[in-house]
C-alpha cells in the first residue's frame, strides 16, 4: 500500500502543480487513497520532494535529485529563496523561512551531507537543526551566511 501510495504521489506531482500538502491529500483521496496529513507528509520527507518555484511566490512539490549531495547551485538557490533569517544558540540551529517554505529548506539541507548535523525538524517557516556540537553550529552559521548572504 505504501509503495503504491508513494508512486501516486510521484504520478500526481509529475501531471499536476501541487502546491500543499492539502492539495496533495485532496488528489490522493479523489484516487481512491485515504490518507492523513501525517501519513503525506512522511511520504514527502521519504520521497525527498522538495518545493520548486512556479515564478513569483508560487511553489510547487517536485522530485529532489540525489546525486549531488554537496552545496550545488540548486541547493543555495533553495535557501536562498527561502531564508528569512537564521540564528544559533548552544549545539542548535534555527531558520526562519517564508510560510511554506520550511520543508524545502529542509529538505536542501538534509541533502547537503554535512556530517555535522544530527537532524532537522520543519514547521511552516521555521527550521530546527540539531548539530554535533556548539562549535559546529558556529560553523554551519558561518557557513550558512557565506552561501546566502553573500550570495555565493
Amino acid at each position: 500500500m505504501k509503495s503504491s501510495r508513494q508512486n501516486k504521489i510521484l504520478e500526481i506531482i509529475k501531471k499536476n502543480n501541487v502546491q500543499t500538502q492539502s492539495e496533495l491529500i485532496d488528489r490522493l483521496n479523489a484516487e481512491g487513497y485515504k490518507v492523513t496529513q501525517a501519513t503525506v507528509s512522511r511520504d514527502i520527507r521519504e520521497l525527498k520532494l522538495v518545493k520548486v518555484s512556479l515564478g513569483g511566490q508560487e511553489y510547487k512539490y517536485a522530485e529532489s535529485a540525489q546525486e549531488d549531495i554537496k552545496i550545488s547551485a540548486k541547493f543555495k538557490t533553495i535557501l536562498r529563496e527561502t531564508l528569512v533569517s537564521a540564528d544559533y544558540a548552544c549545539n542548535t540551529m534555527v531558520l526562519k523561512t517564508y510560510a511554506g517554505m520550511a520543508n524545502a529548506a529542509a529538505a536542501a539541507i538534509d541533502n547537503m551531507g554535512w556530517n555535522e548535523i544530527v537532524g532537522s525538524i520543519a514547521g511552516d517557516d521555521t527550521v530546527l537543526i540539531i548539530m554535533r556540537s556548539d562549535e559546529s553550529a558556529r560553523e554551519f552559521y558561518d557557513k550558512f551566511q557565506e552561501i546566502v548572504v553573500s550570495r555565493g
